[in-house]
């Protein structure tokens, strides 16, 4: 295996492990009910906290400093209006649980947040 591929597959698994803390273990309940209502604090926090568990993957990519800030400030956008679209999604079709359309969107959610890793990834490499 060349570096760069241990690079790249290093910096994938650290993203995905980065993603599993964030959206489980450190999420509160005052970020998950209020991701729904634009421009919230809660929603806001939680994006920010992707974004800043995103840099440590600096190490392994190493992009130039201007770049990691444009990096990390395009994934808490796009963190921040997936998890709004999912919310607002759920909330119309007053999705719970038990209903398929919401595992079919928290997955279609999930994705997303994943096909951002790869690009984060494949624009910093």
């Amino acid at each position: 295996m060349t570096g760069q591929l241990a690079a790249v597959l290093s910096a994938l698994i650290f993203l995905h492990f980065k993603h599993f803390l964030c959206d489980f273990p450190f999420q509160s309940d005052y970020q998950v009910r209020s991701k729904r209502v634009y421009g919230h604090p809660g929603g806001i926090f939680h994006a920010g906290l992707h974004a800043l568990a995103t840099t440590p993957v600096f190490f392994l990519l190493r992009p130039s400093l201007a770049f990691a800030i444009a990096i990390v400030a395009v994934e808490f956008l796009l963190h921040y209006h997936i998890d709004w679209a999912k919310e607002n999604i759920l909330a119309k079709w007053n999705w719970r649980l038990g209903d398929r359309g919401y595992w079919s969107t928290f997955g279609f959610d999930q994705m997303l947040h994943n096909l951002t890793y790869v690009g984060i990834i494949a624009i910093a490499s």
